[in-house]
């Protein structure tokens, strides 16, 4: 096993939606560099494009093999063993299979006008409430716990403890280990008053679905439905959730690129591509695979057993993978970004996402001219602190 003294991993502390610049020297440097993130074991972390690649879709590395050691993680609790992340196929097909056909862009795309709909009345209270308003409460949350809640057939006025446990789940240090246990149980134990409601009373629901596939089946255990279905719900609003006013941010810091988004909404899609490669949402790395055997990596022997980290925000601006990479550009068509991972794990709600991301920007700068800061960007705009995800917890915008 290697013996190189460990770096400490995240090496500063996040700063807004900049990656950590030591990225970029390593990158140049040294590209796979030890690391010892606040609990579990030392890993490895990947910093170049294809290295990442690599770690995230080639079968050598494995997310079971993290099952009974300690793995590198940010967050006091790993992810569990029966969880979708910790898994790989055929037991990670099987589950995702279950799910997938509710997330297939052809699905999603008739999900769209629903979509649509959702972001115009938040919009429309917006106006009517007038200037200014909070771009996360009124708009960035509610817009994708709407649209999972209904996919899911979850009840929308528990939304207000969604927001608790999400940030149980991506806890760092915002709650104590205690604090997570105690929210994580609640989150368990309300899916499970939502299956029994479901096993009396079947709907045509995604939860539905599951409990047909647990009971009628027999294609899945009761622990691994709760946890597929608690990971829906929680991974099925807070990433898209934060996006939203991460994306309203940069496009308001980067008033070229905005003016260019506002003269051609034809640019939408590929405008939400490029901030996805441009927009590092998390704060570390993704969850660490195992080397099943001996795997070089940029001249780097990684040994069997060893954990990788893959470092998404560091891939997506790799300077051998995209011109000019710290430049935002909407119109760049250069190689695929990471930002909804890749490989077996590549995010399963990636197309969902896309389309409310897409009907987010677009209505915003459709409905709201002149969006902008309602003053200072220092004043008016609150930092999430002690979790895994980058992003406001408050942005407080006006239009004309």
């Amino acid at each position: 096993m290697t013996t190189a003294e460990p770096r400490p991993y995240p090496f500063t502390p996040p700063d807004r939606l900049e990656p950590d610049p030591q990225l970029s020297t390593l990158r140049a440097r040294q590209p796979l560099v030890r690391v010892q993130l606040p609990y579990g074991e030392p890993a490895w972390l990947a910093t170049r494009y294809e290295d990442v690649r690599t770690v995230l879709g080639d079968p050598r590395f494995s997310r079971a093999a993290a099952a009974g050691r300690d793995q590198p993680r940010l967050r006091p609790h790993p992810t569990p063993p029966d969880n979708i992340l910790s898994l790989d196929p055929p037991d990670h097909t099987r589950l995702r299979r279950l799910v997938a056909k509710a997330f297939t862009t052809r699905r999603v795309e008739r999900l769209r006008p629903r979509v649509q709909r959702i972001a115009d009345e938040l919009v429309d209270s917006m106006l009517t409430q007038g200037p200014p308003a909070d771009l996360v409460e009124d708009f960035a949350l509610p817009l994708p716990i709407t649209v999972i809640c209904e996919l899911l057939g979850v009840p929308l006025h528990d939304r207000a403890d969604f927001r608790t446990w999400s940030d149980a789940v991506l806890s760092t240090t915002k709650f104590t280990p205690e604090q997570i246990r105690d929210n994580v149980g609640k989150l368990r134990g309300y899916v499970r008053d939502l299956i029994a409601q479901r096993r009396r009373t079947a709907t045509d629901d995604l939860l539905s679905g599951l409990v047909a596939a647990r009971d009628d089946e027999d294609r899945l255990s009761e622990d691994e439905m709760l946890s597929l279905a608690e990971t829906l719900l929680v991974a099925g609003h807070e990433t898209t959730a934060s996006q939203i006013p991460n994306f309203v941010y940069v496009l308001l810091t980067h008033p070229d690129q905005l003016e260019r988004l506002r003269a051609d909404p034809g640019l939408v899609p590929l405008a939400v591509e490029e901030l996805m490669r441009y927009v590092p949402l998390g704060v570390g790395a993704s969850i660490p695979r195992y080397a099943l055997e001996d795997v070089e990596l940029s001249g780097v022997l990684v040994r069997a057993g060893e954990p990788v980290l893959a470092s998404l925000n560091s891939a997506n601006r790799d300077e051998s993978a995209y011109t000019d990479p710290d430049r935002l550009d909407l119109t760049r068509q250069q190689a695929s970004h990471v930002g909804f991972g890749h490989g077996a794990h590549h995010c399963l709600g990636a197309p969902l996402a896309r389309v409310e991301l897409q009907i987010a920007l677009r209505v915003l700068l459709r409905r709201l001219p002149g969006l902008r800061f309602a003053e200072d960007p220092d004043a008016c705009v609150e930092w999430k602190q002690g979790l895994s995800l980058s992003g406001p917890t408050r942005m407080s915008i006006t239009w004309d």
